[in-house]
């Protein structure tokens, strides 16, 4: 027997969309911390992938308000696009800042976070992409382990250069507060990218 009112997977466009910003633009602030101090075409770029993020997130919430039934649980699609909106507000948080703080000098381990932090989107667009034909959580395994294991990369370069930066008497204590607020930014943006993992597990979950 079909169903009479089919669930919108128009919802799964708009989560693979949202999530393919989210890569693009972790891989330009990647890019923005190896080109500095000429950062300017990068923050363009991830500027207005922040902008067209936001308008994907808005686009899904305003359907899911206007949709009967939904092909997920109506808490779990919110969740899903704000988490990963959240990356790409993190990302375009530092973008800003960068010509704001005017940084003499770029940090090795911001290098570092960036990767990690494109490494993480990685995985987890890999999850959301799944979740259009989702099976078991079997499948999403590979993705959500790699997640959890760049978390905790990331937790260990944050907690080493934090160190570093508290710890070497020569540094100016303003540089030290800017890029202080930078580590924990990033740091917010992977911590996301578990947070969006942790939630495409419990929508597997419910409906297996």
């Amino acid at each position: 027997m079909f169903n009479l009112l089919p669930r919108d997977t128009v919802f799964f466009d708009l989560f693979e969309s949202l999530s393919e910003h989210v890569v693009s633009a972790a891989k330009e602030l990647r890019d923005m911390s190896r080109a500095f101090p000429n950062v300017d075409a990068q923050i363009q770029r991830i500027r207005d992938l922040e902008h067209a993020a936001d308008s994907l997130a808005h686009t899904a919430l305003e359907r899911l308000d206007r949709t009967f039934i939904t092909p997920i649980d109506r808490e779990d699609i919110h969740a899903l696009v704000e988490e990963l909106d959240d990356i790409v507000d993190s990302i375009d948080f530092l973008a800003k800042r960068f010509t704001l703080y005017h940084f003499h000098h770029m940090e090795p381990d911001f290098q570092k976070q960036t990767d990690v932090l494109v490494r993480a989107v990685t995985a987890l667009n890999s999850a959301v992409h799944r979740l259009r034909k989702r099976r078991k959580l079997a499948d999403f395994f590979d993705d959500l382990k790699a997640i959890g294991i760049l978390e905790k990369e990331g937790d260990d370069i944050n907690h080493t250069a934090v160190s570093r930066l508290f710890s070497n008497g020569n540094h100016d204590p303003i540089e030290v507060m800017k890029w202080k607020e930078f580590y924990d930014r990033i740091e917010t943006a992977i911590d996301g990218c578990e947070d969006v993992g942790n939630t495409i597990e419990r929508i597997v979950l419910k409906n297996a």
